[in-house]
Order: C-alpha cells, then structure tokens, then sequence
C-alpha cells in the first residue's frame, strides 16, 4: 500500500523515527482500510443555489450513508494525532480538513449566529451544508465536550454532516462514553454518542508508552518556583527573544470585539496568568492570540485547586490553542507542571495538558 498510511508508518518504523509498538499499529490498520475505501468514495450532493462559506445556499442534498469512520481514544502522549496526520496526509480525497475540535466548534458557533441573524429557517442544517461542501473528509483533533452550547448542538450537526456523507476521523482521551461527563442537562448530549457509537469505529490506542515524555530539551522554558531565580531565567529568555526592544501593548480584533496583550514586541508577547485566564476569554480568543505571536511568555501560574475550575479550563484551551497553532511558550509557575492542578472538575483533561507542556520544552519542538 505504497499511498496509504501504513506504509509510511513502517517507513518511520524502519528508519528509527518511531518505535514499533502493537497498539500504533493496530490504529494504522483501521485507518488504512478506511483510506483504501476512500479511494472510490464520492458522495452524492444536491446543486446549490449559493456557495461560500456561510453562503446559505438552498438547495435539498441527496441522502446519502457515509463511510464508516474512526474514534481512535486512548491515554496522552500515546501517538493519536500523529497517526492521524499520517492517515490525513495521503487521505485519496480532494475536499478535506484537519482541524482542532475548540477551533471547529468556534467557527460552527459564528455559523449559527450568522444564520440565525439572516432569518434562516435551520441554522444548523444551513451550517452543515457549509461544511460538507468544504470537506468530504473531516478530522478532528482532540475532541472533547465541555460548553453546554456545544452539546446542545452536536447531535444535530453531526447528524446532519453523515446525511451529506462527510467521512469523520477523531481523536480524544475519554471514550465516546465519557465526552460531556458530569455536564450540566446531559441527557440532551447523549443522542450525539449514540451517533458516534453507530457511524465511527471506535478504537483504544492503549500503548503503555507517554512518548511525549522524557524528551530532552534544548533550553529551559518552564519555570518554577515564583521567586527570583525564575523571574531573573524569564527575564534573560524575553531579552533574548526580543533583543532588548521596549514592549508595547498589543489589541488583536475578534469579530466585534478586543483583546489586548500587555505586552509584545513583534511575534513575541508576554501577559501575566491573570490577564489571559483570570478573564472571560475563550477557544475564539487563545486561537486568535496564537496565530497572531510565535512566542508567548505566560507568567506567575499558580497551582489552582476545586475552586479555580474556570481559569483552570482556560488555562488547559490556551495551551491548546498554542500546542495546535505551534507556538513556543515560555512559563513561570508556582509548582511543577504535574502540580498545577490535582483536582477539581477538568483534572482528568488536565493530564493532556502536562503532556503538551512536557512536549512544548523539548529541543525539537516547534519543529
């Protein structure tokens, strides 16, 4: 299969860039069999009256029945998006995507208001007509359900996407069981996993091995504790950075809306915990943030506890919005990465967030 992911998986194998383990390998046969069924895959759609994205064009597509997908869970640092991306790469599909979860939903929500603004009957539906003219083939990095307005519209959406034929790949860390757990009036999510269950193969990617783990890392990046070794190491990292320029503060536009970073010079910024996490901002704004800087200094993180659930999951969607966007992050912290937040609602999606740090010092990254 000299097109499909399996062969790149062994190449890598071969070349010493991975490790053979079993459970990479069983994901890497599902996801070769969905690319070779792919490859004769072309779903029919109706004719539109209107295109563009959120165009609101009117008209009935043909139902039709997607292929069978994959939900590829398992523990952080395992290799999901790695083997996702490799399947993505060669994907024989011309109309694809490969997108942050928070980053979908984000543009999903703008969709919706913007119909509902102009009156249409289903805003939903006239969104995932939207979506499946884009993409035949969508891939979902790190799906997780945390806003009830998220799992208010999932169910509809996504029953709408496989109506249009749209092929899903997911990652996660919770199985679909476990998406929106404790969330507040689950019983309107549990339709979407139902759906998930039905139309994607789901697949535990239980290697034993936290490959972002233990790598080494060319410089310090993070920081801690808060005293005056640390505030001296980030000051020497910002001057090296920026070579000594004087900051400005920077406004970036969202939308009808600003937000402001104390400080940045260039595609270099910095901001203290409290300006970023300790304010209502969301997915929309970090994703904003970093695609408009290279490296952010993020400083005087605290260990939070039960009671800082909110800057907490801002905290864990910022670097989310960093990791995916490959944006260096320099960090001061009052406790090790492992400390930063032991329980509380989230801590369970906190243990992705370690990994990603872990992964964000090493020499390699953003690579």
């Amino acid at each position: 299969m000299p097109d499909g992911p399996m062969s790149r998986y062994r190449s890598l194998i071969a070349e010493g860039t991975l490790r053979p383990d079993p459970a990479q390998a069983m994901a890497v046969e599902k996801l070769q069999l969905l690319h070779m069924r792919l490859k004769d895959y072309n779903p029919l759609r109706g004719k539109r009256v209107q295109r563009g994205w959120f165009g609101f064009g009117r008209g009935a597509p043909h139902k039709v029945i997607a292929l069978t997908g994959l939900y590829l869970y398992g523990g952080v640092g395992r290799g999901k998006s790695m083997l996702m991306d490799l399947f993505y790469a060669g994907a024989p599909v011309g109309a694809k995507r490969r997108v942050h979860f928070h980053a979908f939903m984000s543009e999903i929500h703008v969709g919706v208001h913007i119909a509902r603004e102009s009156n249409v009957t289903d805003p939903i539906r006239v969104v995932a007509d939207e979506v499946a003219e884009g993409a035949t083939l969508l891939c979902f990095d790190e799906m997780q359900v945390t806003d009830i307005t998220d799992a208010m519209i999932l169910g509809r959406l996504f029953e709408a996407l496989f109506e249009r034929g749209v092929v899903v790949v997911a990652t996660s860390n919770r199985p679909p069981d476990d998406l929106y757990k404790d969330g507040l009036n689950r019983v309107i999510f549990e339709p979407f996993i139902g759906l998930l269950k039905e139309r994607l193969d789901v697949l535990e990617l239980a290697s034993p091995t936290d490959y972002r783990m233990g790598r080494e890392g060319a410089e310090t990046r993070y920081f801690h504790p808060l005293d005056e070794d640390t505030r001296a190491g980030m000051a020497a990292a910002w001057d090296r950075e920026t070579g000594g320029a004087a900051p400005e503060p920077a406004t970036i536009e969202i939308g009808t809306r600003q937000v402001t970073v104390p400080e940045a010079v260039g595609r270099t910024a910095r901001a203290p915990f409290a300006a970023l996490c300790e304010v209502p901002l969301g997915a929309r704004d970090y994703l904003a943030i970093a695609r408009r800087f290279d490296t952010l200094f993020l400083e005087e993180v605290p260990a939070m506890t039960w009671a800082q659930n909110n800057e907490a999951k801002r905290f864990v969607t910022l670097v989310d919005a960093l990791y995916e966007a490959r944006t260096r992050l320099y960090l001061s912290a009052e406790v090790p990465p492992s400390e930063l937040y032991t329980e509380g609602k989230g801590a369970f999606e906190f243990s992705r967030t370690i990994s990603r740090l872990a992964e964000m010092q090493a020499a390699d990254y953003p690579g």
